[in-house]
């Protein structure tokens, strides 16, 4: 069996790094012949900050997202038959550590993640990383039994996917002859113990303040404190906290009841301490502590354990193997601890019943059972829920929802900003946002969701009130509808005539059409006088649109082969045989320019029209697709010809330009590849994409506000829930329209042969 471990590692000083250590040892005892290949998680900032051992095969700077999906390729062209993941958030980049989904969404081999903590109040951030956990692991591994229940009802993981085995703990007996005891320290004092690496949550704190009370009673009690501060707090805030407690100590009076051993100690010397200790104190300050390796190490030393009632404690402490004392509790403490001192026998009662438990918590034992989870598991391997370039089954599409939109839509318009998924009035509104709602009421109208109906008012009022008396438009509007600017820009300008000519033709009363019919034509006289090709293109789409219903017009029909030919000079001026594009680079809202070929083509039957289309878009596709999902090109750069493609940050407008090209692709031709690709664009708002990230909020129905570098950006604007609904709109249109492949429109039969 061939293993890959996915983990901090020796020489890092991490917790982590030393049970996926032993976990090594421990599998290849408990299953024979393994061979072991270590991926470690290295903290470094430019270069690797440790020196490590020769099973180490590859090593991830934690902040440097290539390095993940390089991790990935190594794995990949290797013959691991399985992979061991140990996930920590801290120890992972990215916002909570989301980097970890880049490296298991393109690893092909068999995945058993170990989960070292499961909170029980999740960010939305830190619930969507466990559940992208458990959809690409065989198995999830959890020590504490709490830790099932919490995967159950707060992330939704099947219970036939989690497997319990707690934690392991080193298969060493303290020796027959003690080396500390001839140590002063411990030769003359009774000794309360912790270790572990140092920082503020591990309430120490309480431990000092509860010494005097202690040290009353038992003058010869020391407490000692085991190892270093934490070397991501030390970096920080050096040491502080170590400072804080010796502090603490002297205004108590017990400064000389207090002793630090600063250092990383190894297993087969801390057994001799913890074997040394009286009693050992783990003083959580609160209960939502999942799992600790510290305490599961006392417990299978043998310690008499005196610890506060976290998750963990609560369940390996049970019948009789220790006792409790309450969060911040120093009165507590000293009780419980001097009880113990003051009754030899009830103390040496816990040390056997913990001695006697923990044996079934050493490494060897522990070393079978992971074994056997990975041997099914490779006999069973389904790789998770892998994501290939397929259909979206409409049985797992979110309901539509108009919630969000409801929130930020008030008696004036849709709010153009949100912060968080609370609109933000303080920004006003804007004609771009105002049309999109529009387009998305009028789509939704058309699939049967009555109640977008509703909201069609208020947005065709807005964009009535910003068209000034010459028919255009303005764009920016303040919460006191006061307006902001005297002329939009021309994308905005566009972007309306796009819906106007959208309502023209699709609004679900006559009524709704002669309005937007008398905003369209009142617009007509700037439509040659635009420059911006994407106020072009917007424009195009709304022309075509509107002669849907009046063919016979042509006047427009001359307008909308006036604007397309402007969109095709453009191309034949850039484009070469590496680069079919209209510009010398790609930024923002990209897709709308092939889109409007295709509509304009499908009006006039031209057939430059559609090649260029044909074009475009596949040159555009080969820059935002990979093999395993859609990456629109980032707006924190764009990409300029010869030029780097910036993956962040990604917008949703890109997005829903792309699944409307698509749609109108195969709205034309009925070729089966453009759902496809169609569907794909719509599965990276939930979550297949370059961070493998859901950007729509199932809680809130609305849509973050873009793909970033270490995570998303988490306000939800009108923009981003606009884009997703209009996305998911084309998509349910497109299904609905069928799938045969050969049941080409007889119009464009003799374009395309």
């Amino acid at each position: 069996m061939k293993v890959t471990y996915i983990s901090t590692y020796p020489p890092r000083e991490c917790g982590l790094a030393t049970f996926n250590k032993n976990l090594i040892s421990a599998i290849a005892s408990g299953a024979g012949e393994t061979a072991a290949s270590v991926i470690a998680i290295d903290a470094g900032k430019n270069e690797h900050e440790y020196s490590y051992a020769d099973e180490v095969s590859y090593v991830i700077n934690q902040e440097s997202q290539d390095d993940y999906l390089k991790a990935a390729e190594f794995i990949n062209s290797g013959d691991t038959d399985v992979c061991i993941l140990q996930h920590e958030f801290g120890i992972f980049g990215g916002d909570s550590g989301i980097y970890v989904l880049s490296l298991i969404n393109h690893v092909e081999k068999p995945l058993v993640t170990i989960l070292h903590t499961v909170l029980e109040k999740p960010s939305g951030q830190q619930k969507m990383i466990i559940q992208g956990l458990a959809k690409r692991s065989s198995k999830l591994v959890v020590m504490g039994r709490k830790a099932i229940d919490l995967l159950e009802s707060i992330y939704h993981i099947s219970r036939e996917k989690i497997e319990f085995i707690e934690h392991g703990v080193p298969d060493i007996d303290a020796p027959l002859v003690n080396p500390l005891r001839t140590e002063p320290l411990f030769n003359t004092h009774k000794v309360l113990l912790t270790f572990g690496l140092l920082s503020r949550n591990k309430g120490l704190e309480t431990v000092v303040r509860a010494l005097p009370e202690i040290v009353e009673r038992h003058p010869d009690v020391v407490y000692v404190v085991l190892g270093n501060t934490h070397p991501g707090i030390k970096r920080n805030c050096g040491e502080e906290y170590r400072d804080y407690l010796v502090q603490l100590a002297g205004e108590l009076g017990v400064q000389n009841h207090l002793v630090f051993i600063n250092r990383f100690m190894a297993e087969e010397e801390l057994v001799n301490y913890l074997a040394q200790a009286d009693i050992f104190v783990s003083p959580y300050l609160n209960e939502a502590q999942i799992t600790s390796g510290t305490l599961s190490y006392a417990v299978g030393a043998g310690a008499a354990v005196v610890a506060t009632p976290y998750w963990h404690a609560l369940e390996l402490l049970s019948n009789g193997r220790g006792l409790y004392f309450n969060f911040h509790d120093e009165q507590g403490l000293a009780a419980a601890v001097n009880q113990l001192l003051d009754n030899p026998e009830k103390l040496k009662d816990i040390k056997a019943r913990a001695y006697n438990y923990g044996i079934n918590l050493r490494w060897p034992v522990i070393g079978k059972k992971y074994a056997s989870v990975l041997q099914w598991v490779i006999e069973n391997a389904d790789f998770g829920e892998r994501i290939f370039m397929q259909v979206v089954d409409a049985a797992i599409i979110p309901e539509f929802s108009l919630d969000y939109v409801r929130r930020l839509t008030d008696h004036t318009g849709i709010v153009q900003h949100a912060k968080y998924g609370i609109p933000n009035l303080k920004e006003g509104y804007c004609v771009d946002d105002n049309s999109r709602a529009l387009i998305m009421a009028v789509m939704a109208c058309k699939l049967g969701y009555k109640e977008a109906g509703e909201l069609l008012p208020v947005y065709m009022s807005f964009l009535h009130y910003m068209q000034d008396d010459s028919g255009y438009f303005r764009n920016f509007l303040s919460a006191s509808r006061e307006y902001l600017d005297e002329k939009g820009s021309e994308d905005a300008f566009g972007r309306t005539v796009w819906s106007l000519g959208y309502l023209v033709t699709n609004a679900p009363g006559h009524s709704y059409s002669k309005f937007g019919e008398e905003l369209f034509c009142k617009a007509i006289p700037h439509f040659r006088g635009l420059t911006h090709l994407r106020g072009i293109a917007n424009t195009i789409i709304g022309l075509s649109y509107y002669l849907r219903s009046f063919p016979s017009d042509n006047n427009m029909m001359d307008t909308l082969n006036y604007l397309t030919g402007q969109l095709i000079t453009a191309y034949n001026k850039y484009s070469d045989e590496r680069w079919n594009w209209f510009e010398n680079h790609l930024t923002y809202d990209n897709a709308i320019l092939p889109l409007s070929l295709f509509h304009a083509a499908e009006i006039t039957g031209n057939r430059e029209f559609l090649n260029t289309a044909m074009a475009s878009m596949k040159f555009l596709e080969n820059v935002t697709f990979n093999s395993k999902f859609f990456c629109p090109v980032g707006n924190s750069g764009w990409y300029f010809r010869d030029g780097e493609i910036p993956h962040y940050d990604q917008q949703a407008i890109d997005a829903m330009a792309m699944a409307l090209m698509y749609g109108q692709a195969y709205h034309l031709l009925k070729d089966y590849s453009f759902l496809k690709k169609l569907s794909a664009v719509y599965s990276w708002f939930l979550g297949e994409n370059s961070l493998w990230t859901p950007l729509y909020d199932s809680e809130t129905k609305g849509c973050s506000d873009g793909l970033q570098t270490r995570g998303i950006n988490h306000n939800q604007g009108a923009e981003s829930t606009l884009s997703y609904l209009v996305t998911q709109l084309a998509l349910l249109e497109a299904l609905n329209a069928g799938t045969g492949q050969n049941n080409r429109d007889l119009h464009f039969k003799a374009l395309t042969t």
